[in-house]
């Protein structure tokens, strides 16, 4: 079944936070579907294939994490935007949502606005519908296919999730020059204000890892961001 647009998949095991969700969704234009156990979420994203999934971290049957992984396994799936919304707010609760695949986290109590307004970002980062494709672009050995999404390394494809296609084409398209880390959260993550920098830098180590031995091509700049090193392996 091909994914509607504006579809937003809730999986949170609470009755009352769904209810809050969906109302604030709906009033922006959204349409809602709901799970309340880890294991129904799953299910509900291979059949429906949302725009974007809000994913609770504590839920029965299995876990946020793990509805990630598996979500990001399925190539079906593979590049659903998933926000983490949670009560675990430790920054360790941050980097295993980060590290397991998840393009954003938000914390309990949360503003129902600011929850609609980061939705709204991640779904941007889909790729576009009805537009003439780009050319690919490439540096050194890493080739990017805008069009399809799809990155590759001497002709090997990476499988990367859209926020990590959208990292590193930034990257390429500006080879040598420093982003700083509010820069990417602007144009990467569609942020104006001030977030937590280890959104940026656990998505650039996971895409560094990602790479293999090209990934040393993304350098630290110290108290600057990254730059992408043409001259690197």
């Amino acid at each position: 079944m091909e994914a509607m647009n504006d579809r937003v998949l809730v999986v949170d095991d609470e009755k009352d936070v769904r209810d809050l969700i969906r109302l604030n969704l709906r009033a922006a234009g959204f349409d809602v579907l709901e799970a309340s156990t880890g294991a129904e979420g799953l299910a509900i994203a291979k059949h429906d294939l949302p725009s974007v999934i809000i994913l609770d971290l504590m839920l029965p049957e299995m876990n946020g994490v793990e509805v990630c992984r598996a979500l990001r396994r399925n190539p079906a799936t593979s590049r659903i935007p998933v926000l983490m919304l949670t009560a675990k707010s430790t920054e360790d609760d941050k980097v295993e949502g980060f590290e397991c695949g998840a393009d954003d986290y938000v914390t309990k109590p949360f503003s129902p606005r600011e929850l609609i307004l980061r939705v709204r970002a991640v779904a941007r980062r889909q790729p576009d519908q009805g537009v003439a494709k780009p050319s690919p672009v490439r540096s050194g050995s890493i080739q990017l296919d805008r069009g399809a999404m799809t990155a590759t390394i001497l002709g090997k494809k990476l499988v990367l999730t859209t926020t990590e296609f959208r990292l590193l084409e930034l990257f390429v398209r500006r080879v040598g020059n420093i982003q700083s880390r509010e820069v990417l959260l602007s144009e990467v993550w569609g942020y104006q204000a001030n977030l937590d920098t280890r959104t940026v830098d656990t998505h650039v180590r996971r895409l560094r890892n990602k790479l293999g031995k090209v990934g040393a091509m993304i350098e630290t700049v110290r108290g600057s961001g990254y730059r992408l090193n043409a001259e690197g392996p």
